[in-house]
């Protein structure tokens, strides 16, 4: 007989295992079918993100970063140091094991909240009063009934035409974090924010780094003011080579490498490379989650047809995180999950689309909220700016990172928080202060009124507030 529960989730990203757990947490019984296997072919929770994406690529920009600190920049502090180097085996352990620790950390959520681990494929097979999931694991075949069945299968990386990934010369972003060695030549095709994340940390370790991109633009989705700082500090002051405007074309592996040939404004061409990373997007995962089986609507890019409140064309049927609509964010996935959980429990969840914070996690980092200065010149808003460098702050001194400036754009009229746009150390921290500034409708002048710990990163944000109103106190 199938086990029968209230809420079944496919997919344990961080969408679905925050859904699996909030929906257990008002007290429903809840099952979460997952078939991810890490690199030792055990099954694992966290999806993409916990052990091929968000957190292993931080804790190699970190490790990088610190390597960079110390060759690099150490002495200004009066720190002398030699023979430094970087042991890649050990940094590779240490991620390693943070993603071991924080996979567990989740099965342990489960086992505290009560909600079954499912290992294997799930999909939609039968729909009626009750929906019927199959799932397909080591064991066999086994069917599970559910009153309620939440979506949250994730997305994967975007192919380029006739480029396979192996992962081994040519990589995605699970062969790009696996690196054993430092390549001494990388390429990297796409300039978004994986490419721009991983280049980065292979260049301070010492791999010359060459970017190609194909549209025309720099970060087309940042505001122009950060895009154009980006392009200055990753070009000019930390040799990434990043060419626009690149058509690729063949692209030939041998055992010397990878060649790369490629169209840009100069013409035709072609690279060698050590090892090339593809990283042109992603796409959702809705292949196989039996929308046919049960007449689910999905649209011609793969994404799953839902409302605000991730409500599918199915009754008790919803869908979260990078498999529908909206940006591909860990953290908007997971607001989706509660959001999701509580409807069912008759709650009123929400999910604000409008005011999901952006980061690119270089270095400097890069984070925005709200709209560009372009968008509100093209919606014809009229809209008030200020804009505050770091340089002048006494906490970016003494941590000897001035870099960077926080742009707060403002409505002309009512003084709304209309965007917050920030390139500097720690910009990922910073952010949330204007997420919870547009969230409550502020105005620039209820930031600037709002006491700022001194000296703090923080205050530039409150420097730029004023300065809305031409009155920032410091520039």
């Amino acid at each position: 007989m199938a086990q029968s529960f209230d809420v079944v989730v496919i997919g344990a990203g961080p969408a679905g295992y925050v859904a699996a757990i909030r929906a257990a947490q008002l007290g429903f019984s809840v099952a979460c079918i997952d078939n991810w296997k890490n690199a030792k072919g055990e099954y694992a929770l966290g999806g993409t993100c916990l052990n091929v994406g968000c957190i292993p690529s931080k804790a190699l920009l970190c490790s990088s970063e610190n390597f960079e600190r110390v060759t690099h920049r150490f002495a200004t502090h009066g720190i002398s140091v030699s023979g430094a180097r970087m042991d890649v085996k050990k940094m590779q352990a240490r991620k390693d094991a943070i993603v071991a620790q924080l996979t567990g950390g989740i099965q342990m959520l489960f086992r505290k909240n009560k909600v079954a681990w499912l290992k294997g494929r799930g999909h939609l097979s039968a729909a009626g009063e009750r929906y019927r999931i199959e799932v397909a694991g080591a064991s066999g075949k086994e069917t599970v009934d559910a009153a309620n069945v939440i979506i949250a299968t994730g997305s994967t990386p975007r192919e380029l035409p006739g480029v396979p990934v192996d992962n081994i010369l040519i990589c995605d972003n699970v062969g790009a974090l696996a690196f054993r060695e430092v390549p001494r030549r990388l390429g990297v095709v796409g300039a978004g924010v994986i490419g721009l994340e991983l280049g980065s940390v292979w260049r301070r370790l010492g791999a010359k780094v060459t970017i190609l991109e194909a549209l025309p633009t720099f970060l087309a989705a940042c505001d122009d003011a950060v895009s154009k700082e980006a392009w200055k500090l990753f070009t000019k002051e930390q040799g990434l080579a990043i060419r626009l405007g690149a058509k690729i074309g063949k692209v030939t592996p041998d055992k010397k490498g990878v060649k790369v040939e490629f169209a840009d404004g100069e013409g035709e061409r072609s690279i060698e490379f050590d090892k090339l990373v593809v990283s042109v997007g992603r796409v959702p995962n809705s292949a196989g989650v039996g929308a046919e089986s049960v007449g689910l609507k999905i649209d011609e890019g793969g994404f799953i047809d839902v409302d605000a409140h991730c409500k599918t064309n199915l009754p008790n049927v919803y869908a979260i995180g990078d498999v529908v609509r909206g940006p591909m964010l860990a953290h908007k996935g997971m607001d989706e999950g509660v959001m999701v959980a509580e409807h069912i429990a008759s709650q009123a969840g929400h999910v604000n689309l409008d005011v999901i914070p952006w980061v690119i996690y270089t270095a400097p980092e890069i984070a925005w909220v709200g709209k560009t200065e372009q968008q509100l010149k093209a919606d014809g808003t009229a809209y008030r700016i200020g804009q505050v460098p770091y340089l002048a702050n006494g906490r970016a001194l003494g941590q000897d990172e001035t870099t960077g400036f926080v742009k707060v754009l403002a409505d002309a009229k009512t003084d709304r928080v209309l965007g917050v746009h920030i390139i500097s150390s720690h910009a990922s921290e910073l952010i949330a202060e204007a997420v919870m500034a547009m969230e409550f409708r502020a105005s620039s002048e209820d930031v600037a009124r709002i006491c700022h710990a001194h000296p703090s990163l923080s205050e530039v944000m409150h420097e730029a507030a004023l300065a809305v109103d031409k009155r920032a106190l410091h520039i």
